[in-house]
């Protein structure tokens, strides 16, 4: 296991000159040669990284997610995370770009704080962003603006437009991403269908009396996916995240059985999961304008 605290321990690694900023530096990803002999290479990061890699032969694990580097994709690593490469042998040279961001970078800015609203430094492990022609011109060009930025003579103004080049990339990815999501509807569409099974299925069967109501890494780890990228997929599509899904399913079944059984609230409360009437209740009435007595009393 290999541990990179700064970007010049990185750029060693990789046989490169050490960087010309010391918390920013673009890695023209044909000139990386990594200083080891193993074939599968595993380490931790401290910083950020923006890849876009061409012709990359390997085998990549980040988080619990496989996937294979192909032409155009477009990767995001955030500090403190395991990646693990397995080099495969090939003739091609890969070529691209590394973008590294140490978060002393991000100081003092407003990205130090929004950056965390980027989900897909967590959810690329499972949708790996892919890029038409003119989508990789767009990243490639902002990337040469970032590295010709802290090239230059550095003043007053570089760290605040250098951070604007960093959110226009950002805000682009998130365009993609989601352009992404919208055209994979047939399994988007299925994801949904299993999440609505699953759901059903739970409290169908009456599981909540024992295991409590279903949690968010209990749905996305029975439809194999991470939690952040359920949570934004089902953002795109219906508008709710996961939580949301689950309430309303929660209410659905609480409706059906206000009005079709004799179960108390009570009752009721204590088979959909809640420890407490009072806590049932609440969400019910915050959900309908309703509480759950006046919902039943509309249907005599």
């Amino acid at each position: 296991m290999h541990t990179f605290n700064t970007l010049t321990e990185f750029h060693k690694f990789c046989a490169l000159p050490k960087p010309e900023h010391p918390l920013i530096s673009l890695i023209d990803y044909g000139k990386v040669d990594y200083q080891t002999i193993e074939n599968q290479i595993t380490w931790i990061q401290n910083f950020y990284s923006i890849g876009l890699k061409r012709d990359i032969q390997a085998k990549v694990r980040y988080g619990q997610q496989e996937f294979d580097f192909d032409e155009g994709l477009l990767s995001f690593i955030g500090p403190r995370q395991v990646l693990q490469f397995e080099m495969l042998s090939t003739e091609k040279k890969p070529s691209g770009w590394l973008l590294l961001i140490h978060p002393d970078f991000l100081w003092n800015t407003t990205l130090a704080k929004t950056i965390k609203n980027y989900e897909f430094f967590g959810y690329a492990t499972n949708e790996a962003l892919f890029l038409s022609e003119k989508e990789e011109e767009t990243i490639i060009d902002i990337l040469l603006n970032i590295q010709q930025e802290y090239r230059s003579n550095m003043d007053k103004f570089s760290q605040n437009i250098i951070i604007a080049q960093i959110e226009l990339l950002l805000n682009y990815a998130e365009r993609y991403y989601q352009r992404q999501f919208l055209t994979r509807q047939i399994n988007n569409h299925e994801i949904l269908g299993r999440l609505e099974n699953l759901l059903d299925t739970y409290f169908n069967n009456e599981e909540a009396i024992d295991k409590g109501i279903p949690s968010v890494q209990f749905v996305a780890q029975n439809l194999h996916v991470s939690t952040s990228y359920l949570s934004s997929l089902l953002k795109v599509l219906t508008g709710l995240n996961t939580q949301q899904h689950i309430h309303e399913k929660l209410i659905e079944k609480a409706k059906e059985k206000l009005s079709t059984t004799q179960l108390s609230v009570s009752e009721i409360a204590h088979i959909l999961g809640f420890e407490h009437s009072q806590s049932f209740s609440k969400l019910f009435k915050n959900k309908t304008k309703q509480s759950p007595l006046a919902f039943r009393a509309s249907f005599n």
